[in-house]
């Protein structure tokens, strides 16, 4: 082999080479990776401490004025929700007429939904969207009351997103607000937070509800 045919070959080696190198450096960087096994976490969840319910006064569907002194003594569990809403609030409360039927035993269990929108859900509109889910009167509360009590209970209280979007060309006001459910206990201590949407968290919640009707 002469001179000049080497350096062909030398060449082309070197050229082959440096595809090879550079091919394998573009798989690792760009072929997708397999995440990393790792233990589901629920930070939200387990009967952790979240803090205690500030005081209210509100208003319920029946027109009396119900507050926090009302709900100690009790397990309950708190939603928030709207009765214009078409996203998340139905299967919320369909959700919580799941768990009002499932958990009939227990008479220390209360269910209570607040609504975001106090201005367009006055008591007699939350007593109709009541019926629809076949809300217990005695064991399922829908809250309204003053606009900016409810938006501090909320935000400050339960540690939650609560707003109003602004859509345009729309008549209907729409509210952004968290679709989780919201696990308090006797002594008004938030000790969990869990999707509405989803079917474990849910399973969980009925788990975390049960536990605290133990106790004494």
């Amino acid at each position: 082999m002469n001179l000049s045919k080497a350096r062909i070959v030398l060449i082309g080696l070197s050229v082959i080479s440096l595809a090879i190198i550079l091919g394998t450096f573009l798989w690792l960087k760009l072929a997708p990776r397999r995440a990393p096994v790792e233990w589901k976490a629920q930070p939200l969840e387990g009967l952790s401490r979240h803090g205690a319910v500030p005081e209210f006064s509100l208003i319920e569907r029946s027109g009396k004025t119900t507050t926090l002194a009302a709900l100690r003594s009790k397990i309950w569990i708190a939603d928030f929700i709207y009765t214009t809403c078409t996203d998340t609030c139905p299967l919320q409360s369909a959700e919580m007429a799941k768990l009002q039927e499932e958990l009939r035993a227990a008479v220390d269990l209360r269910f209570v939904s607040f609504s975001v929108d106090p201005v367009q859900d006055t008591p007699a509109v939350l007593s109709q969207y009541a019926k629809r889910f076949k809300a217990d009167s005695e064991r399922w509360l829908f809250l309204t009351g003053d606009k900016e009590q409810l938006s501090h209970l909320i935000q400050a209280g339960f540690r939650l997103s609560a707003a109003p979007l602004k859509v345009s060309g729309s008549d209907t006001a729409v509210f952004l607000h968290s679709p989780r459910f919201v696990l308090v206990d006797k002594t008004a201590e938030i000790r969990g937070y869990y999707d509405s949407r989803d079917p474990e968290a849910l399973a969980r919640l009925k788990k975390d509800a049960a536990t605290l009707l133990k106790e004494k």
